[in-house]
């Protein structure tokens, strides 16, 4: 299935937001900070990336239930696409 533009516009922003601030990360490590410090803003990069997956995945299913209702689900790609994200 492919999303319009207009579907995934929070997710493109909530993704550019976490490469911006996965590009502090490694300003962090290039400028030689605390291993503490970066691993935390790592795994806050780590924890965006994930919801903006969860993010995208409701929004496609969203997408599906409307165009398509709950019989047109394939549960299978359903739940690949979900593990896919653990």
């Amino acid at each position: 299935m492919r999303l319009q533009p207009e579907d995934t516009k929070a997710v493109i922003t909530r993704m550019k937001r976490a490469h911006g601030h996965l590009a502090g990360v490694i300003r962090m490590l290039e400028q030689g900070a605390e291993c503490e410090e970066v691993l935390t803003q790592l795994a806050a990069v780590n924890k965006a990336l994930g919801r903006s997956g969860y993010a995208l995945v409701a929004t496609g299913l969203q997408h599906c239930l409307a165009t398509e209702g709950p019989n047109g689900l394939d549960a299978r790609k359903l739940e690949k696409v979900f593990l896919s994200l653990a």
